[in-house]
């Protein structure tokens, strides 16, 4: 059957229609390499073919251990083509958790990229034995093919594989660098009609020319790709986050959209402040991953003609927007549900509660993730059905909605400190540490208290060198309420963060564990 048959086409054949139709317009570029869509279109397809030869059959997995770069882009959506399923692997992980997680998706081929072979030998003995490995860049290796020879040969035209809207398209693992994270799938339905309503909350078009600084398996870097490429635009892929090439690369190529998280912008900011930059061609920016704290959010829009359009959101499938157009005197909030998701606050007793009483969010809609791979038990308890028999999806995050319908967030369920048997929430002390001249950043942890049984403790990374955490712990108290006054601020030269920006609390709780206060 000729998949072009079918009324809602998938994201294969969208995008081999733009290599049809947009075959001259640049669709992807990487340092020199410059792709137009119909070159783009043409080596996703060899690759995908390629991957047929070797046995990949629809349905398979396809890890993916790979740094930035076109040969990544072409091995994500070649294999997509394939009707194979990708795996992309957070580079981050320790060697044995991504052993792990190939093992866990049963992947039956490894694409890597040549920097990332030394990690993959060392854990040679705990992957399939059975499993095809390609190798991107440079000549064959013992037991590797090259890209190379993967692809020479191969037709260029879109294979005729049958895939259905619940075929998997992707397992994107959770965000942990330690332990065994639990894989996250989508299906081919599920990311189209995902990349739809963002690309419409996100204002993406066919002209947009995206700019990406972070790792392609990351979930914040497949909301830009999935956005550009579904409306026809331009992706321009960085091998890393780096403010200084950020602001120079959006004025020579002319930047219309980005996602990044806070610390990127607050990056980016500081380099502007100090060496300038033309950014008038950047239309919308999205921020995720971390909150943006109130002072962050207004140095953006005094920056960025744009403002930036945050985006609260969870991998298997709740998100919501704050349009930079209501962001003024909502500051703190993330905005309302995606079009077509919706939300509501349930308490412990899994009540639904109304507007400004905290609880966990959850969320339905066509983007919600059919389950975690292989763990129906997690899958399960993610899950919350109302009075009603309506089910939902729980995110672990506590939050509220405003009178208006705009939310909240309080912070993540299991970061929440109980002092004293009241419910402290670290990121309302952290809004207030921002706000002192001297924090640069800062984490609220809860450490043990022979009186309280945890007290919120403050780490922070300061601007100065000479700072003082005592006049800084003074300073806050006499900001924070009773309850939520710290026990110690404690200086840090950094903060643990995943390559999502996002602050790594429970090694900073593990760090800090022997502490105990009075």
């Amino acid at each position: 059957m000729n998949r072009f048959d079918s009324a809602a086409p998938l994201l294969p054949e969208i995008l081999a229609l733009h290599g049809k139709w947009r075959s001259n317009k640049e669709a992807v570029i990487c340092g020199d390499e410059r792709w137009t869509w119909g070159q783009f279109c043409a080596a996703n397809h060899r690759f995908a073919h390629g991957l047929a030869s070797h046995g990949v059959n629809p349905g398979d997995r396809v890890g993916i251990v790979m740094s930035n770069g076109i040969a990544m882009v072409q091995a994500i959506y070649g294999t997509m083509a394939a009707g194979a399923c990708s795996v992309p692997i957070n580079l981050s992980v320790s060697d044995d958790a991504l052993a792990g997680m190939l093992a866990d998706a049963g992947a039956v081929a490894l694409v890597a990229t040549a920097d990332q072979l030394a990690r993959l030998q060392a854990v040679a003995g705990k992957l399939p034995a059975s499993l095809t490995l390609f190798i991107t860049d440079g000549p064959a290796q013992s037991g590797w093919i090259a890209f190379e020879d993967l692809c020479a040969g191969q037709a260029e035209t879109l294979p005729a594989v049958e895939i259905s809207g619940e075929s998997p398209l992707n397992i994107i693992y959770s965000s942990g660098t330690t332990g065994l994270p639990k894989g996250i799938l989508h299906t081919h339905r599920g990311r189209r009609d995902w990349a739809y309503d963002l690309a419409i909350a996100l204002r993406y078009n066919g002209s947009a020319r995206t700019l990406l600084t972070i790792g392609l398996y990351s979930n914040i870097s497949w909301v830009s790709m999935l956005c550009t490429l579904l409306a026809g635009g331009t992706l321009v892929v960085h091998p890393g986050f780096d403010a200084a090439a950020f602001l120079q690369t959006t004025e020579a190529e002319r930047i219309t959209h980005t996602s990044m998280v806070p610390i990127q912008f607050q990056r980016v900011i500081e380099n502007l402040k100090t060496q300038g930059g033309d950014v008038s061609s950047m239309q919308a920016m999205m921020s995720c991953g971390s909150p943006l704290h109130e002072s962050l959010k207004q140095d953006i829009f005094a920056a960025f003609p744009c403002g930036v359009i945050e985006l609260y959101g969870l991998t298997e499938g709740i998100i919501t927007t704050l349009e930079p157009e209501e962001a003024a005197g909502r500051w703190s909030s993330v905005g309302k549900p995606l079009i077509g998701t919706d939300i509501c606050i349930v308490n412990d007793d899994n009540q639904v509660v109304g507007a400004n009483q905290s609880g966990e969010i959850v969320s339905r809609g066509r983007i919600s993730m059919p389950g975690y791979w292989g763990r129906e038990e997690a899958t399960l308890e993610a899950e919350f059905v109302d009075g009603n028999g309506v089910q939902w999806l729980r995110s672990g995050d506590i939050g509220y909605l405003d009178s208006e319908g705009f939310l909240y967030i309080v912070d993540r369920k299991k970061d929440m400190i109980l002092s004293g048997g009241q419910n402290i929430y670290p990121q309302d002390i952290e809004a207030v540490l921002f706000e002192h001249p001297g924090v640069d950043d800062v984490a609220v942890i809860g450490l043990s208290s022979k009186r309280w049984g945890e007290t919120p403790v403050a780490l922070v990374v300061p601007t100065d060198a000479d700072a003082n955490p005592v006049s800084i712990l003074k300073w806050a108290n006499s900001r924070l309420g009773k309850q939520q006054r710290l026990a110690d601020v404690i200086l840090r030269e950094a903060l643990p963060r995943n390559p999502n920006g996002k602050i790594l609390k429970r090694e900073l709780r593990a760090e800090y564990r022997e502490n105990e206060y009075g």
